[in-house]
């Protein structure tokens, strides 16, 4: 099939009034079994990544204090979980599975994260459930590495990928790309090289139109030879803090047309799985298992 990230240290302690369903972590790599979507050898556990490709975008200052569970209350208070060295240990796995799927898409096309996506990681500081930007760390390691000449990182979450466009500001190797709700998270944006915002309730019809038009305009002009996706699937109706109102149906079609692009031209691709928060983990494991549905079909 594909290769997919996975590591079984997921479960961890989530502060009380944050308890996202860290649960689809386990359960989603099941439900691709189950549907034969993937086989047990597609699944590989990462090892914690080399800190020298964190440092390569992320101040050096911050990521140690982090690893080492110095950072202040204030910073801690700005992430929104408690610091602990399993955090730390999980975080530095995640953004391994990401950078080892990327090399392993330059093989075979596309690779997964179950987990990654995690775009509020700034260059000095950590936020919204972000303290390590996996796609950020990944790319800058493709492109110092001369795996990849030009990468192109599509943020189809429903949050602003705002920590992936203040560390790629001034880097013309990597375009950012970010469709969000202009209403949500984060408040104060930053600036992408490409910024689509959303009206709240904005539905499948307007979503999908304006994502086909811009993409593959995009890809013919920015001419990636890589392509991190963020596939959040927040964008759903059912979402407790999405905003939007896209169907399950909508979501997988994103999907559709964001791995089909990158199949015809040839481009690798690695997929990062984003956000969700509908109330239901049915849902979310739903919209989730769609995006390896379309893969399947596509790739």
């Amino acid at each position: 099939m594909f290769p997919i990230a996975f590591h079984p240290i997921y479960k961890y302690p989530v502060p009380e009034g944050h308890r996202f369903p860290m649960d689809k972590y386990e359960l989603l790599p099941l439900q691709l079994l189950r549907e034969g979507l993937a086989e047990p050898s597609d699944f590989f556990s990462p090892c914690p990544v080399d800190l020298q490709a964190v440092y390569a975008v992320h101040d050096a200052a911050y990521a140690d204090r982090f690893m080492q569970g110095k950072l202040s209350p204030k910073e801690m208070r700005r992430i929104g979980f408690e610091q602990t060295p399993l955090l730390a240990g999980r975080e530095l796995r995640i953004t391994n599975g990401t950078l080892q799927g990327a090399l392993k898409a330059l093989q075979t096309g596309i690779a997964f994260n179950i987990a990654g996506g995690t775009h509020h990681a700034g260059p000095g500081y950590g936020e919204g459930f972000c303290m390590i930007n996996d796609q950020a760390v990944a790319a800058q390691y493709l492109i110092n590495h001369k795996k990849a000449k030009q990468v192109l990182i599509v943020d189809l979450d429903v949050h602003q990928g705002n920590g992936t466009a203040a560390i790629f500001a001034n880097e013309p190797h990597v375009f950012t790309f970010s469709m969000h709700g202009s209403n949500n998270f984060p408040f104060r944006k930053e600036k992408s090289d490409l910024d689509i915002p959303f009206e709240d309730r904005t539905a499948d019809q307007a979503y999908l139109r304006i994502l086909a038009e811009i993409l593959p305009k995009l890809v013919d002009r920015v001419r990636p030879d890589f392509i991190f996706y963020q596939a959040g699937v927040d964008i759903l109706h059912s979402d407790r803090i999405g905003r939007l109102a896209c169907t399950q149906q909508g979501c997988r079609q994103r999907d559709e047309m964001v791995l089909h692009t990158a199949q015809k031209d040839g481009i690798p691709l690695q997929c990062s799985m984003g956000g969700g928060y509908s109330p239901q983990l049915r849902t979310i494991l739903e919209a989730h298992t769609n995006t390896f549905r379309a893969a399947s079909q596509v790739f």
